[in-house]
């Protein structure tokens, strides 16, 4: 998947944390994560980061979307454990940016099985997780509070990478989205 011109995908660190928190306010009204849970998020070691930001000349650059996945090391289980794009850039595939650096460096840890929860009241969400082969296994009643919102909990199996099959990820290249990290922190240098 290719980052929209006049955007970049990076990790996230933690002075992300406020464009992060603004994002998560905006995007979850009623159950947005404390600013202490995601900055423990954001600090932890078992945690994978990521945030896609304007890159442009003439402005600082500005969070419009953000990821994470846990998953403890040399565990073959990972949980996705956010995601949000910003109001204005839904539509242009940002989710699918996102969710597939996520699903990406599960592989590249050698995560087998991904987990995750979903407001069952959120159709555009559940079908962009089933089109990467997640399926609904089971439903968590009135999860999400205050709302009282049930949870669907989705799961799908990773192929392992010598014998990976076809997936919605394609191949990166220099065009799109791979393996991000320090170096892409240094690139605002």
């Amino acid at each position: 998947m290719t980052v929209p011109d006049g955007l970049r995908l990076r990790r996230a660190h933690p002075q992300d944390l406020d464009d992060i928190m603004w994002l998560e306010h905006v995007s979850f009204p009623t159950d947005a994560w404390s600013a202490s849970q995601m900055s423990g998020e954001l600090y932890s070691p078992h945690g994978y980061y990521v945030v896609i930001e304007t890159v442009d000349d003439s402005a600082a650059p500005s969070v419009v979307g953000y990821a994470g996945l846990s998953s403890l090391a040399g565990n073959p289980v990972a949980d996705v454990q956010t995601i949000a794009v910003a109001a204005e850039q839904r539509g242009k595939g940002l989710g699918r940016v996102l969710f597939t650096e996520l699903l990406d460096e599960a592989r590249r840890r050698g995560v087998r099985e991904v987990f995750l929860e979903v407001r069952a009241d959120n159709p555009v969400a559940q079908s962009m997780y089933r089109a990467f082969g997640f399926e609904h296994i089971a439903t968590r009643p009135r999860y999400y509070q205050p709302d009282g919102v049930d949870a669907w909990v989705m799961r799908a199996e990773l192929p392992v990478a010598a014998d990976a099959a076809p997936t919605p990820t394609p191949t990166p290249t220099a065009s799109t989205v791979g393996p991000i990290g320090q170096e892409a922190l240094d690139e605002r240098g």
